[in-house]
């Protein structure tokens, strides 16, 4: 809990985007599950002709209720709360369908796909239509593809540029260089203009980049709850995390190279995470992830192998 004149008691806008920052759809997915959830509608929408290469990020066609035809483009939508600002206490009736807690009001959401261009103008609207919302915090979910088991608890990353946050929140500052994706564009876009932000990232094993992960959905807005003070109901969220695991072990059963590999996996990852691992054997372990990391092998963090550096997310096993 913090103060009442910390990050926490701001309007606070949480974000994702499709692309290279959404391994395992993890990020859009735990967005996606909060909009669900939330009582909010859109404020504000990115005119998709200016940021968007269709030959990339192609529309897709769907037939409505009514029998017709649509086309769905690209963009990026920001949705608030229908009523801003008050605390939603959901009747027991449909408290497993509903957010609660006193900074329920508070939450709006962002949720896009990464553009292709026009970077700086893209982020100057999105922080305008926040500006204009009043927004006081930003929250960036992400979510990369890393050489961690499934078969251990997500490893979730929290950090902040924001000294205030940082101390409040006692979460420590990324210390990541390299390519970046929208959301570093937007962070540092948005602490230029006063608006404090911090980012929470998922790891996602790489192996098993091209299905959606509910157990790195579930990790991320496990983290996101703590943070911004809300109860947000897990839904079928507990049992498809618990499915996907199962999936990947059948998998694994039928494959010893995999088996073999995801078993080097969990011994570097419960190596790191007990009691009596040294400050050297962390770094070692972290050595060895970073080399791994800049092989090539693992491709982008979207799982579109192209050779390229992974995300801004967490430099950690």
């Amino acid at each position: 809990m913090t103060d009442s004149n910390g990050f926490l008691s701001e309007r606070l806008l949480v974000v994702a985007f499709e692309g290279w920052n959404d391994a395992g759809e993890a990020a859009t997915g735990a967005v996606g599950t909060l909009k669900g959830l939330l009582d909010v509608s859109p404020l504000a929408e990115i005119d998709p002709e200016t940021y968007f290469d269709y030959q990339f990020n192609r529309p897709t066609i769907s037939t409505g209720e009514d029998g017709i035809r649509v086309l769905e483009w690209p963009s990026a939508i920001m949705y608030g709360p229908t009523s801003p600002g008050e605390s939603a206490v959901p009747l027991a009736v449909d408290a497993q369908l509903r957010v609660s807690g006193t900074n329920a009001g508070n939450i709006y959401l962002l949720l896009g796909t990464e553009p292709s261009r026009s970077w700086k103008s893209f982020a100057s609207e999105i922080l305008d239509a926040a500006l204009a919302a009043d927004v006081g915090g930003i929250v960036f979910l992400g979510a990369m593809l890393a050489d961690v088991p499934h078969t251990r608890p997500i490893s979730i990353f929290v950090s902040s540029d924001n000294p205030q946050v940082r101390a409040e929140l006692q979460i420590e500052r990324s210390s990541y260089e390299g390519p970046v994706g929208i959301l570093s564009v937007l962070a540092i876009a948005a602490e230029a203009l006063g608006i404090p932000t911090l980012s929470i990232w998922a790891s996602v094993p790489h192996y098993v980049h091209n299905a959606p992960s509910p157990k790195a959905i579930l990790a991320l807005i496990d983290k996101l709850e703590e943070i911004i003070d809300v109860v947000i109901p897990r839904g079928d969220l507990v049992n498809e995390a618990a499915e996907w695991q199962s999936g990947i072990d059948v998998l694994a059963g039928e494959d010893e190279e995999m088996a073999a590999y995801i078993a080097q996996l969990e011994q570097a990852r419960d190596t790191v995470d007990s009691p009596e691992a040294s400050g050297e054997a962390i770094a070692q372990e972290f050595e060895k992830y970073l080399r791994k990391r800049g092989d090539g092998r693992d491709g982008r963090a979207d799982g579109r192998a192209d050779g390229r550096p992974g995300p801004e997310g967490p430099r950690q096993p």
